[in-house]
């Protein structure tokens, strides 16, 4: 567990001064008795996807709100600042603003901040997007996480690559970010249990030179398989370089390169080469309906982290129409739930993170499909 520099009693009991709060109040007209508010923690002010995704589900329950005697309103804060900025946020938003709940789109290191806060406070914290699967070591009962961890992720990549593929050699392709060299230490922890070949770290620091160090060193280690983690951004350069090259290798990514938004036209060929960890089979019905109602309102698709956004606001609201605005309710009914999601079926183990495996998919069109349709 990631230690915070600065006493959390201290961030708990004195006065909090207040930093990028953003409050959407979403109420239906009719005869609201209360308003239940849940904080949505993101990395910075560019993610607005995150708070989009969250947004939306806020509007569509309190749609849904006739004859109910409650609301929903949805209270986001930027995590960006000083190393502690994320433990004052989350802090702030439990006790100035009276969440019944948090949630989180960011990076590992700042998850382990909110958790915390959560185990301190004992108010439930979903993760929406990091796949560190430290966060569940600590086997915190106000944890859970919508999306499959590192461990999961691995898990089908090396089922795919060694199993089904009877791939050897793997240079694995990360970033400097923190999430990035867990994704790699996680697939080099399960490739060493399953008694293959060491891979190949490379690190892309995300420049011109960098971007040809990395190639040269693909083209000295030769590998069977590339697997790419890190900014989708970074990624699609060197696919397109790769490409440029015709150097032919079989690309594999980590759930982290779904981008922010749906994937720019001009970037849909590159990357319908490479092969994408996801959390079920996405976009049937339900995930159809949210991509119309997406656009409709936000003028432009979701992409993976709108989509965990959503799935995680809701199965918060689920919890609060069952079981009421208790902690000890919500943290109970969620640990039982099975919730049909935009990104498939959301079911939690005993320590909070998501149930299932995780599965391969391709890129058609910007949109996640199984391997094979």
């Amino acid at each position: 567990m990631i230690s915070v520099k600065l006493s959390l009693l201290t961030f708990l009991f004195s006065a909090i001064p207040i930093q990028a709060a953003m409050c959407t109040a979403l109420k239906d007209p009719g005869n609201i008795v209360d308003t239940v508010k849940i904080g949505l923690l993101i990395q910075d002010s560019k993610s607005i996807a995150a708070r989009d995704g969250a947004k939306l589900a806020i509007i569509k329950a309190n749609k849904e709100a006739a004859g109910r005697k409650i609301t929903f309103g949805l209270v986001v804060r930027s995590m960006e600042g000083p190393w502690g900025t994320g433990s004052k946020q989350a802090t702030s938003l439990i006790f100035d603003d009276k969440v019944v709940a948090l949630i989180g789109s960011h990076d590992g290191r700042n998850a382990h901040l909110a958790e915390q806060v959560a185990t301190k406070t004992q108010v439930v914290f979903i993760s929406l997007w990091s796949g560190d699967p430290t966060l569940a070591q600590a086997f915190v009962p106000w944890y859970y996480s919508c999306t499959p961890n590192n461990d999961r992720q691995s898990e089908a990549l090396c089922s795919e690559i060694y199993l089904k593929k009877h791939l050897s050699g793997v240079v694995f392709i990360s970033d400097k970010s923190y999430d990035s060299n867990m994704a790699f230490r996680s697939f080099n922890k399960k490739t060493e249990e399953s008694g293959r070949k060491k891979p190949v770290q490379l690190i892309y620091d995300g420049s011109d030179a960098g971007c040809r160090e990395i190639i040269d060193a693909v083209k000295i280690n030769k590998p069977d398989c590339i697997i790419l983690s890190g900014e989708p951004s970074s990624a699609r350069i060197l696919i397109g370089q790769l490409h440029r090259l015709n150097i032919q290798i079989p690309l594999y990514g980590t759930l982290s390169l779904l981008d922010e938004k749906e994937i720019k036209e001009e970037d849909l060929k590159e990357y319908e080469s490479c092969s994408v960890i996801t959390s079920g089979h996405w976009f049937g019905t339900n995930g159809n309906n949210f991509r119309k109602e997406f656009y409709s309102r936000f003028g432009y698709y979701p992409g993976a982290v709108a989509a965990y956004a959503y799935d995680g606001t809701r199965i918060l609201i689920e919890a609060v129409r069952n079981a009421g605005t208790s902690r000890e309710n919500i943290q109970t009914y969620l640990s039982g739930i099975k919730y049909a999601g935009v990104t498939g079926e959301i079911r939690f183990d005993a320590k909070g993170n998501r149930e299932g495996s995780a599965i391969m998919m391709n890129l058609k069109n910007g949109i996640p499909l199984q391997v094979g349709e």
